[in-house]
């Protein structure tokens, strides 16, 4: 039996790896197409505090995965209340939602904010045009988004923590909501609920 569970959860590794490979590999490009073609500065702004705030999320998603208690969770599925099932799942599989949520989604944002303020700070030190300020405008919107992160990661996992029934009831209805649209279409339009 363990060494069964051993080979299942290194081949997750496996697939999690790859998974992330190619996540980061489209959306780094989908950003960087997106910064190469703006030339407004605000809306590089906007795409960096969206991809972070995407970073903070799926990290109170992971952390509210690992802490949820599954007995409310069952008891929801019980009297059949929509997206209890698919939290009785999340919280079921926490190790690997964890590991989704905090490590590829989380990770990958951090990565992907990181090259966007690398290319915004080059963007703003051509309309400046002075060494000096490349020098700490760089470093200026590097700890900036460095404590944005931080902090809303540290937020993120309060409200995961103490409302993590909450959260994950939450993420279970909103994919339940978008599992219907992908089943239907993969039924061919058969189901017609």
């Amino acid at each position: 039996m363990s060494n069964q569970k051993n080979r299942s959860r290194l081949r997750w590794i496996i697939i999690i790896s790859v998974w992330t490979f190619f996540l980061a590999v489209a959306l780094s490009f989908v950003t960087r197409y997106f910064l190469n073609e703006l030339q407004s500065i605000i809306l590089s702004f906007v795409i960096l505090l969206l991809v972070v705030l995407l970073g903070i999320v799926f990290d109170l998603i992971g952390t509210a995965a690992a802490a949820a208690d599954i007995a409310p969770l069952n008891a929801k599925a019980a009297r059949k209340v929509e997206g209890s099932k698919c939290g009785v799942y999340l919280v079921k599989n926490a190790e690997k939602v964890a590991t989704f949520c905090n490590d590829v989604g989380g990770d990958i944002s951090g990565i992907i904010s990181g090259t966007l303020v690398t290319v915004i700070v080059l963007n703003l030190v051509v309309t400046i045009s002075q060494e000096q300020a490349e020098f700490y405008v760089a470093i200026l919107m590097t700890a900036f988004i460095a404590a944005l992160t931080v902090g809303g990661k540290a937020w993120g996992k309060i409200v995961a923590i103490n409302f993590s029934t909450e959260v994950i009831m939450l993420v279970g209805l909103l994919i339940t909501k978008l599992q219907r649209p992908l089943n239907w279409l993969r039924k061919g339009g058969n189901d017609q609920r």
